[in-house]
């Protein structure tokens, strides 16, 4: 799918030089960290849902160690 990005100059200077020390396109850069980005992102959710299941099943316990 195309989409055109604004990216700020201070940041469009930053890829170019990641891309040139890396031998790849700026392109190739910004897939890359949108990928990154996406993977971490779902890690978070896996994370946080593993948290709330933990809550859940623990909630009394909790709520006598928070009364003692």
């Amino acid at each position: 799918m195309a989409m055109t990005v604004r990216i700020p100059a201070e940041l469009d200077a930053q890829l170019e030089e990641i891309a040139r020390a890396r031998h790849m396109s700026k392109h190739a850069v910004i897939i890359e960290a949108a990928q990154r980005f996406a993977s971490s992102e779902a890690k978070t959710a896996k994370v946080l849902s593993a948290i709330d299941e933990i809550a859940d099943h623990y909630a009394e316990t909790i709520t006598r160690l928070e009364d003692a």
